[in-house]
């Protein structure tokens, strides 16, 4: 690469940068919700809730301790990951793998009007299998589900993002 180039790139960097391009909902002032508080009601405190928890304090949302001191109620219905064999070798060895990963919710306000009927979030996605290297796809089962959860936890929030009361 000449010096000229380096250059030239090195300034459409400089005049993106100065110029405060940023993409599109990358920043929590860019999430704008119709609701500022909100009860979490879940049947536990899962790596699922506690990302939810998580994310929506970061994005301006007010975590409140009883139902009634909220504008929105956000039940966590049922939580499920499942682990299905996909396709097996010749001499009967599993090849492939397909996780999922459920995640039901719904969402309602102080006068139990839905604001987000029961619905349900769902995730696939495919492992393959080798004996030989056991430890290695445990590991990468795990990351799997963990990019699944936080995958689960982006559409809740989008979709608590265009919530709106129905009639």
């Amino acid at each position: 690469m000449t010096g000229a180039t380096r250059f030239l790139l090195f300034a459409v960097l400089l005049t993106l940068t100065a110029c405060g391009f940023h993409l599109r909902g990358s920043s929590p002032q860019d999430v704008q919700f119709a609701f500022k508080s909100l009860y979490l009601k879940a049947p536990g405190e899962t790596l699922f809730v506690a990302g939810l928890r998580r994310t929506l304090n970061t994005n301006g949302i007010t975590l409140v301790a009883a139902p009634e001191q909220a504008e929105l109620v956000l039940e966590v219905l049922s939580e499920q990951s499942s682990k299905h064999i996909l396709s097996l070798s010749g001499s009967g060895r599993v090849r492939e793998y397909e996780l999922r990963y459920r995640v039901s919710v719904r969402a309602y306000d102080a006068q139990r009007i839905d604001w987000l009927p029961a619905d349900d979030v769902q995730l696939t996605r495919l492992l393959t299998f080798d004996d030989e290297q056991l430890l290695a796809k445990e590991h990468e089962e795990e990351q799997l589900y963990k990019d699944m959860r936080a995958d689960a936890v982006a559409q809740m929030v989008r979709r608590l993002n265009r919530a709106k009361p129905r009639k």
